[in-house]
């Protein structure tokens, strides 16, 4: 049986805080078992890295004034997003679809308005490398309390052709980001042949239901009863080669 725990007590998270050690305190009461998974907001872990901007101090560029006209959005805000991205998917009134530099695709290069603060010129960006990030917390937890939990880090996304945004895996360490099923027999004896799970993704849509996306104030769950073959994956592996983009 799969069951999620909040984990409570963190406090707001603020520039330069040592996100593992506070994370480690808060788990004590959850007696962290080994097969655990932990998941924790990509905004707490941007805030931690100090990734604010703000937008006053932004120049937007001639190409972000031109695509600001196009969306109707601040065009300061649109010369971020694409200092945050490698192309520009769709552009519409309302809507700017980009290729982030970590390699999803996502609304506004996944930069956040939302739990930033009351200055509403502030915006929080992604960690730089979430992965990086997710394998420092796994360690610094390890150090706290010896035990070696798998870090997943959630972010909300929309997906193509589908309404709602649900949570992904934006950083992963200790864990596939994808497992291989190819060869696996069904109830029937028939082998697998094509599928491959999106274990970390999963992991953080789960954890997301409770974790929340407003006030929650639940900036990390912990995850127990998911079977999965232990390695050391990542984020990376989940984004699919643009060559296998049928959407491009």
């Amino acid at each position: 049986m799969i069951q999620i725990f909040p984990v409570e007590g963190v406090p707001i998270i603020q520039p330069g805080d040592d996100l593992a050690d506070l994370l480690a305190a808060a788990l004590r009461p959850l007696a962290p078992q080994a097969g655990d998974i932990l998941v924790i907001t990509s905004k707490v872990v941007s805030k931690a890295e100090g990734r604010f901007v703000n937008l006053r101090e932004v120049e937007p560029s001639r190409r972000a004034r031109e695509l600001a006209e196009q969306t109707g959005k601040d065009p300061r805000l649109v010369e971020m997003i694409l200092r945050e991205s490698q192309a520009v998917s769709r552009a519409a009134p309302g809507v700017l679809i980009t290729r982030h530099r970590l390699g999803f695709t996502s609304a506004n290069a996944a930069i956040d308005h939302s739990n930033v603060g009351a200055d509403q010129d502030k915006i929080l960006l992604m960690p730089v490398d979430p992965d990086a990030s997710a394998h420092r917390v796994s360690a610094g937890i390890a150090a706290q309390l010896g035990i070696d939990l798998p870090v997943v880090i959630a972010d909300s996304h929309g997906r193509p052709h589908r309404l709602g945004t649900i949570g992904v895996a934006v950083g992963v360490a200790g864990l596939p980001g994808v497992e291989d099923w190819r060869g696996r027999p069904d109830l029937f004896g028939y082998q697998l042949q094509h599928t491959e799970i999106g274990l970390a993704d999963m992991v953080a849509s789960a954890a997301t239901l409770l974790m929340g996306q407003a006030a929650e104030g639940v900036p990390a769950a912990l995850v127990r009863g998911v079977t999965f073959s232990r390695r050391s994956g990542s984020a990376a592996e989940i984004i699919r080669p643009a060559h296998l983009d049928l959407y491009q």
